[in-house]
């Protein structure tokens, strides 16, 4: 299996047909999403399997009792790639969705950055939460940090969450940004992030295509966010 068959899906953003890779699970399991990754940034440093690894395991030593969710706020939200057992709406407190991430792979290269999604400390955030089986947690959190640990810039945390009408519910795992890290940009203003997104693309696709989809995904599980909705309407007149 090699990079190439990643698969290509059509959507159609404000009367503009765009074709757009698709990160599908069996790239993750192969690991094939490091290739890409160096392809566009033949500098980027990874995170080897065993660093994740290790990650994972310091993680779980704090793990809260309880069922393990998944709480997802941006490509997590219209594309899992996970196996879970029960999927539902979910707020956390204490954080907010933001592109604040800078990135120069998979969805942006080294000549031309863009902007990833992170959760940003302060507000609240709405996104969807999965329920992963014991007998999965190993295979599923694997995959979980090939996608979202390969390279620097989140922490990954335990976060109570509660439904949209703040009854809790569980403890999920959340990928928060290091706000230490080089790659934090928390103080870019609307318009700059919107040139970024309009501009940026990688192997995995648009930095574009990420941010309407996620909009969307947003809107389809009843999902407002106004940070999100003005970019959307910022990169589209860029883009047009």
């Amino acid at each position: 299996m090699s990079v190439n068959t990643l698969q290509l899906r059509e959507q159609k953003f404000s009367n503009t047909i765009v074709s757009e890779p698709l990160l599908k699970r069996d790239f993750l399991q192969f690991s094939l999403i490091n290739e890409l990754a160096i392809k566009d940034d033949p500098k980027q440093e990874l995170m080897s399997e065993a660093e994740q690894q290790q990650s994972i395991y310091e993680l779980m030593k704090s793990r809260p009792e309880g069922d393990l969710w998944i709480f997802g706020y941006g490509s997590l939200v219209w594309n899992p790639a996970i196996r879970y057992e029960e999927r539902r709406s979910a707020r956390i407190s204490g954080w907010h969705r933001k592109f604040c991430l800078s990135i120069t792979a998979l969805r942006a290269t080294a000549r031309q950055p863009g902007l990833m999604l992170a959760l940003d400390k302060g507000g609240r955030c709405d996104g969807t939460a999965y329920r992963i089986s014991e007998d999965n947690i190993h295979q599923e959190l694997s995959l979980l940090w090939r996608r979202e640990m390969m390279c620097s810039g989140y922490i990954p945390r335990w976060v109570p969450i509660t439904d949209h009408n703040d009854m809790p519910f569980g403890w999920a795992l959340a990928f928060t940004i290091d706000s230490e890290h080089p790659k934090y940009v928390g103080d870019l203003v609307e318009n700059a992030i919107a040139q970024h997104l309009s501009v940026a693309s990688g192997s995995l696709g648009s930095a574009a295509d990420y941010l309407f989809r996620t909009f969307e995904g947003l809107q389809a599980n009843g999902i407002r966010d106004g940070h999100l909705e003005r970019l959307t309407r910022l990169v589209r007149n860029l883009i047009n």
